[in-house]
């Protein structure tokens, strides 16, 4: 065999295992969701989508958030209210969703989000994009029953005066951030 076969064999066994490792989730949680632990390895695009997020946190200007919103084929849905006012703008969203229209609370809920680690469910066919990674968590479970680093995010998200309402309806119903395993964006939005 020449060199040049044995490289692209080498090169097909190496991304083929890598691929395969990114693919298998550690562990198992309720409703068919595995919970990442902090030894999984997200996708690189993954990883790319979350990169330009904390970009724009860091800048602490939430114009920067454009850069990941723009990744994007098509915007990612921003919930009840996006659009209403004949905007199709994610960022002016945004700033009128923040007391002092800077956007900057709205940075401060996607870092808190991917601080912690994100549950991942199975998502249709597609070898190679057939996972969503789901911040928080416990966005899935009854906030009854969080204990831990998820009892502490989920106060670090959660208005006190919202949380006995959301242990007694045994749903959670803050923000939520959904990414594809191909760093699609595809929600960001609160729970209702």
């Amino acid at each position: 065999m020449s060199r040049r076969v044995l490289l692209v064999l080498a090169t097909s066994v190496l991304v083929h295992q890598s691929a395969a490792e990114a693919a298998t989730p550690k562990g198992k949680g309720g409703k068919g969701a595995a919970h990442a632990t902090t030894g999984d390895v997200l996708p690189v695009r993954v990883r790319e989508t979350i990169a330009l997020i904390r970009d724009a946190a860091e800048a602490r200007d939430i114009e920067v958030l454009r850069d990941a919103v723009d990744w994007n084929e098509m915007k990612p849905d921003f919930g009840p209210g996006f659009g209403a006012d004949g905007s199709n703008d994610p960022i002016a969203h945004f700033k009128r969703l923040t007391p002092d229209g800077s956007g900057r609370d709205i940075l401060d809920v996607l870092v808190a989000l991917l601080d912690g680690p994100p549950a991942v469910q199975p998502y249709g066919r597609d070898i190679e994009n057939n996972r969503l990674f789901v911040w928080p968590r416990f966005s899935e479970s009854s906030p009854a029953g969080l204990a831990g680093d998820d009892l502490a995010l989920f106060e670090r998200l959660v208005a006190a005066a919202d949380r006995d309402a959301m242990r007694a309806a045994g749903r959670y119903t803050g923000w939520r951030l959904v990414l594809g395993a191909d760093g699609t964006w595809h929600t960001f939005l609160r729970e209702k």
